[in-house]
């Protein structure tokens, strides 16, 4: 038939990765093709904090945390929020996914050679209802080697593929077209970009300098999302989360989403557009990579939150809760950024940041550093950002951290008076084992759990008090990430046109396909799932096309 391969991959990261493996397992010929240079092999997961989501894992019940299939499917339907016709597909993938991280999830990873700190992490609490937003128990699990840990599996893989003459990588192919053929889509077409030698996530020249076609029985779209496209985000941004002026980016300018247009002119049905995870504690990067480069702060749960005109946040709005009723809330302040105020002794203990370069101990798999940071001072890459950063302020009183804080903004919204009050009334409220304040309930709460104790929540005190500063301020932006809609998919990961028929020859998976279905977290994330959504969705990709072919 003249095939180049048996299936063609767009997308040289997890999803695709992990699709190619699974076709040369069945002994299928594949070419991947990607628009950046080789060193950006793996995509965004390389430098991910490698956080996984796993249900009742061995993990999980050493820490004598009670987790089920059932309580997951309640956090995760809760979170999603699925109110729409085109959630049907999107709502199946939730569910298949769930009996994934429920099953056989963690022993498959195992087996490739993936491991897990044992000290699970609470993200994304919730904060409300127990038929509402978040996770009910602890189920982020850090990968051991972080981002690099869950990648490298994969790419061995694929290089072991490729040695065996069932894979191909073409770097600097850049698709523009799918092109069909008898009513079946079988080939592509594209530029050929110039080479680059820039470092991993830098941006890579547009200049083409040739161009390909290329058929297959199979086209499998794993291209990414939009977060490094900031036209596309501002345009398909939600009316219900307000109107951002500023936006820094947490992924690559090449996150720009164009192959999703070149899938939707071809017949793809996209849908969930406006749904999306972007953080509010982003700070922006002082050794930038990309542009606007911002890396995100996971907070533990002590941090005071304020807005820009310094009200206090209400509930659920508190550190590592729910991210979007928190935007939300932000946005309707009239301005879209807000601040952190703490002090040393929470910096030492909660300010974690996102990434695999800010974990150096986890991602350089080193107990002795590990170990470091649970009993020693502040984290390095965090203290560099304390003497670097521009969004970080440290002072030793209240009166020089507000002068530089409406100085760092120019607003100069934020009235002594008025912050310290609010900082005090809470300051009285850890006198007491009880309170009415939330906050501080959520850190007695999280405080009963022994991971959290051990290394991620400091014991209430007062953030003013002398011994524990200096006081520390964050200015937090709001930082692009993930798509959470796409292209819709069925079960098999094939794409389906408006009508619901399948497009016949090609498939999805990754965030191009929002994770599976087109959007199968709904409005809400859980955590630890867009690693596990790509590995899950290209799995089922490269099975089904592996059949198909």
């Amino acid at each position: 038939m003249g095939y180049d391969a048996d299936a063609i991959i767009i997308g040289a990261g997890l999803a695709g990765l992990v699709a190619a493996t699974e076709l040369t397992d069945a002994r299928k010929k594949v070419i991947i093709l990607d628009q950046e240079p080789e060193q950006t092999l793996g995509g965004q997961a390389w430098r991910s904090f490698g956080g996984l989501f796993f249900i009742n894992s061995p993990e999980q019940r050493r820490l004598r945390i009670k987790d089920s299939r059932e309580l997951a499917l309640q956090d995760w339907m809760g979170s999603a929020g699925f109110d729409r016709p085109e959630d049907h597909w999107p709502r199946k993938w939730a569910e298949a996914y769930i009996d994934f991280a429920s099953g056989e999830k963690r022993a498959w990873l195992h087996a490739q050679g993936m491991r897990w700190f044992p000290v699970v992490g609470w993200a994304e609490r919730g904060g409300s209802l127990a038929t509402g937003h978040g996770n009910s128990v602890p189920r982020f699990h850090i990968t051991w080697g972080t981002g690099l840990g869950v990648v490298e599996p994969f790419i061995r893989r694929a290089r072991e593929a490729e040695q065996k003459g069932l894979l191909t990588f073409r770097f600097r192919h850049r698709v523009t077209a799918l092109v069909k053929s008898a009513g079946i889509i079988e080939a592509v077409e594209g530029e050929i970009l110039q080479p680059s030698e820039v470092r991993r996530s830098e941006p890579s020249s547009r200049i083409a300098t040739g161009s390909f076609a290329l058929k297959a029985q199979a086209i499998i779209v794993c291209s990414g999302g939009i977060g490094g496209n900031h036209d596309l985000v501002r345009k398909n941004w939600p009316a219900r989360l307000g109107t951002p002026k500023h936006l820094i980016s947490g992924v690559p300018d090449h996150v720009d989403g164009l192959m999703l247009g070149v899938a939707e002119k071809a017949g793809a049905h996209l849908i969930n557009e406006d749904r999306m995870w972007h953080y509010v504690e982003g700070v922006n990067n002082w050794d930038p990579i990309w542009s606007k480069h911002a890396i995100r702060i996971l907070p533990g749960p002590s941090s005071l939150w304020f807005d820009a005109r310094g009200d206090r946040l209400p509930p659920p709005c508190l550190p590592g809760f729910d991210t979007l009723s928190t935007l939300s809330h932000i946005m309707k302040s009239g301005y879209d950024y807000s601040w952190f105020v703490l002090n040393q002794t929470i910096a030492k203990k909660e300010i974690t940041l996102s990434g695999s370069e800010q974990n150096p101990d986890f991602t350089s798999k080193s107990w002795r550093q590990v170990l470091k940071r649970a009993l020693g001072g502040v984290p390095a890459p965090v203290q560099a950002f304390l003497d670097n950063g521009e969004d970080f302020i440290v002072e030793r009183d209240l009166s020089a951290l507000v002068r530089r804080m409406n100085a760092l903004t120019g607003d100069n919204l934020i009235h002594e008076d008025k912050l310290q009050a609010q900082i005090m009334a809470r300051d009285r409220e850890v006198d007491n084992p009880y309170t009415k304040d939330a906050q501080i309930t959520a850190i007695r709460g999280a405080r009963n759990y022994i991971g959290d104790r051990l290394v991620r929540v400091v014991p209430p005190h007062r953030i003013l008090d002398p011994k524990h500063g200096p006081l520390i301020a964050v200015r937090l932006s709001i930082l692009t990430r993930k798509s959470l809609g796409g292209i819709e998919t069925d079960l098999n990961a094939r794409v389906l046109k408006a009508d619901g028929e399948p497009l016949a020859g090609v498939y999805a998976a990754g965030e191009a396909a929002g994770f599976g279905g087109g959007g199968m977290h709904g409005y809400n994330s859980l955590e630890g799932t867009f690693l596990g959504g790509s590995i899950f969705s290209g799995r089922t990709a490269g099975r089904a096309a592996a059949k198909a072919t």
